[in-house]
């Protein structure tokens, strides 16, 4: 891959450019923006520009050569002047040994592997560049100790902090990099390389949609409907249930999404074995809420505007009778409320009462049926 081939993200990449071309590249960068819109991909795209031994210029846009040694020893996972570092790599650290995978980022990793590796000199390269995903979760440790090379850094030295919640970072982290900020991905083009990866068309509109432009998010979807887990059929059935819910059943109906949870989360684990359980679980329980989401926001539309397709479009009835149960402003409503558990999901409030309380607030009393 290229930083040319990287899609919708034309803002960020012309920033890094220009500063490429001006031969002013920052020691540190925030890469700002939602899970999934190739932050990750253009921070490892732009440090093989940055390592190269050859980068091409073609009509004043500045790439990797893709065939010098650094090129292909970075596609390799091996450039030893290109470290990505997160939070799980807690493991290999001296006393991480057998620990369990974190949820905050933790100090030891930060340590030994951006403090202790900065001092040393480039291997191969004239830079040396070091990406940490999930900035946000760096705790106040992590980021002092952080600072102490943002404060004096190395002229050969490049920090990228991926980060989805940059008002997380320190004051001071901040003013020490240069924030990129990265946009949301088309919804077509979200469509278009999920059908590529082997997925049903209609599946991949559904996932497309349901990603919100979020590219990376939708795609870790997909591979885990081609992987079994069933995710678009556990949709289906969820919002046929929310469409017409019946209160005495919500708490049955709460159960049956804890299981799903759960299984969604097992078949994530197999996908991505690096990645702490936790974090997993609360992946998948999001997943749950956003599917919920996007059928209050299709039914909300219906009211506003309802020439806009839907989300859910192959379940159109659902959000038919979804919209006659709530006008745009309780639509409205109920989707704060689903925002709000998604922050009760990332406060490790227990799942099941999660749930319960989601399925009760959207069922009517009234309308019990026994």
């Amino acid at each position: 891959m290229s930083l040319k081939q990287i899609y919708c993200q034309d803002r960020a990449i012309g920033v890094l450019q220009r500063a490429f071309a001006a031969g002013r590249v920052p020691h540190a960068y925030i890469f700002a923006g939602p899970v999934g819109v190739g932050k990750f991909t253009t921070a490892r795209e732009f440090a093989k520009l940055l390592l190269c031994k050859n980068p091409t210029s073609q009509t004043g846009f500045a790439d990797s050569c893709g065939i010098c040694r650094s090129c292909q020893l970075l596609e390799a996972d091996s450039h030893p002047d290109f470290q990505h570092v997160y939070k799980e790599l807690l493991e290999f650290t001296k006393d991480g040994k057998g620990k369990s995978p974190p949820v905050e980022f933790p100090i030891d990793v930060v340590r030994e592997f951006v403090i202790e590796k900065v001092s040393g000199k480039p291997g191969l390269s004239q830079r040396k560049v070091f990406v940490l995903s999930e900035a946000e979760k760096l705790n106040n440790s992590s980021q002092n100790c952080l600072l102490k090379v943002l404060e004096e850094p190395p002229a050969y030295c490049c920090i990228i902090l991926l980060c989805t919640r940059p008002d997380k970072l320190f004051a001071t982290i901040k003013s020490r990099a240069h924030a990129v900020r990265f946009g949301l991905i088309a919804e077509d083009k979200i469509a278009e390389k999920l059908s590529e990866s082997g997925l049903d068309k209609k599946q991949a509109r559904y996932f497309a949609g349901l990603a919100q432009g979020q590219l990376g998010l939708a795609w870790q979807w997909a591979q885990l409907e081609l992987a079994g887990a069933n995710l678009y059929q556990i949709k289906t059935e969820l919002v046929d249930c929310i469409a017409d819910p019946n209160y005495s059943d919500a708490l049955d109906l709460a159960q049956q999404l804890l299981r799903a949870s759960k299984s969604i989360a097992a078949a994530w684990a197999e996908l991505a074995a690096e990645v702490s359980k936790s974090d997993l679980n609360r992946r998948a329980a999001k997943s749950i809420v956003q599917i919920i989401i996007s059928a209050l926001h299709d039914a909300m539309l219906a009211g506003v505007e309802p020439a806009k397709p839907p989300v859910n479009f192959d379940q159109t009835e659902q959000i038919r009778i979804l919209s006659r149960r709530f006008d745009p402003d309780s639509a409205a409503a109920k989707i704060a409320d689903c925002y709000r558990t998604m922050r009760w999901v990332e406060a490790a409030v227990n799942e099941k009462l999660i749930f319960e309380q989601l399925l009760l607030n959207l069922a009517d009393s009234d309308r019990i049926r026994v």
